[in-house]
């Protein structure tokens, strides 16, 4: 049995991978609330976004924490159509659980649909990572954690398309993407808990890439591309303060449909004589009506 390091380089690829986690969250919550202020081709594009953001985000979590993963006597390759399809998986399935939420009409319906089919999908991405593996020996699991990391997926889904439908508070989000993050961090380190390697020393060469060659690279682009699209939805304005724009620009457009019409055979009084007229009425008042005679 070989010894299983989850954190050779200690502390850095776990945090590292939670923030992974927590960044691709709070991207895919943000942009599924877009999504349902949204209609049309915009809510479509908004779901799409949201879908990669998360599927991004629990990849990169994935093949981060990886990187820190080391068996004692055997040196570990990876498969580069499979780890590439465990990728594709993930924003698949995720995009199923978000278009199942954006688009459906019963929520509690939707939402446990979506959840289910995000949780399942998070595992199995999780799951052909792990098949990707290649070391010297033969990896097997615990099925009893497997079970419990699949579950912990479901819930984690769940709560994080909940949290879409019904928190809209940017630190509401914040405070759900972390615990979103800690729960997908979580699913990730039960299932590597379960993982037993039998370790069979050998010198031929592993097939596929290393984790700094191949994965590395890919997380890092990935882990960019989170980063340049977070910035991107927090400047894009939202459909409140598109709406408000829309009704203070109307404010203060002037009115080309008013037209000042005079009637007819009406001239206008030169500004001077109106001047004139005015003072003059100014200093002698008018005095009462029948020529001022007193009658007392």
């Amino acid at each position: 049995m070989g010894h299983l390091d989850h954190a050779t380089f200690g502390w850095l690829t776990p945090a590292l991978s939670y923030a992974m986690a927590c960044i691709g969250a709070a991207l895919g919550l943000r942009c599924t609330v877009r999504a349902l202020d949204a209609t049309g081709r915009s809510r479509r594009n908004w779901l799409l976004t949201a879908a990669s953001a998360i599927g991004t985000g629990i990849w990169t979590m994935h093949f981060v924490a990886m990187l820190g993963f080391g068996v004692t006597g055997t040196d570990i390759r990876y498969d580069v159509p499979l780890t590439i399809l465990s990728l594709l998986i993930a924003m698949a399935v995720v995009g199923v659980g978000v278009f199942a939420v954006g688009h459906g009409r019963d929520r509690v319906r939707s939402l446990l649909i979506g959840g289910l089919t995000t949780g399942v999908g998070v595992a199995s991405m999780h799951y052909m990572g792990m098949a990707a593996l290649r070391l010297h020996g033969r990896v097997t699991y615990d099925p009893m954690l497997v079970a419990l990391s699949v579950v912990i997926a479901v819930v984690a889904a769940t709560a994080a398309l909940w949290a879409a439908l019904n928190i809209h508070a940017p630190a509401a989000v914040a405070v759900a993407s972390l615990v979103m993050g800690a729960a997908v961090s979580s699913m990730h380190y039960t299932g590597m808990f379960a993982v037993r390697v039998e370790v069979a020393p050998s010198t031929a060469a592993l097939p596929g890439a290393t984790a700094m060659q191949f994965i590395f690279p890919l997380a890092v682009g990935l882990g960019s591309y989170l980063f340049i699209t977070s910035a991107f939805v927090a400047l894009s304005p939202t459909a409140r303060e598109r709406a408000a724009y829309a009704s203070a620009e109307r404010l203060t457009e002037p009115d080309d449909r008013a037209v000042d019409v005079a009637p007819p055979g009406y001239r206008p009084e030169p500004a001077a004589a109106h001047t004139r007229r005015a003072a003059a009425s100014y200093a002698y008042p008018a005095g009462p009506v029948d020529g001022g005679r007193d009658h007392t």
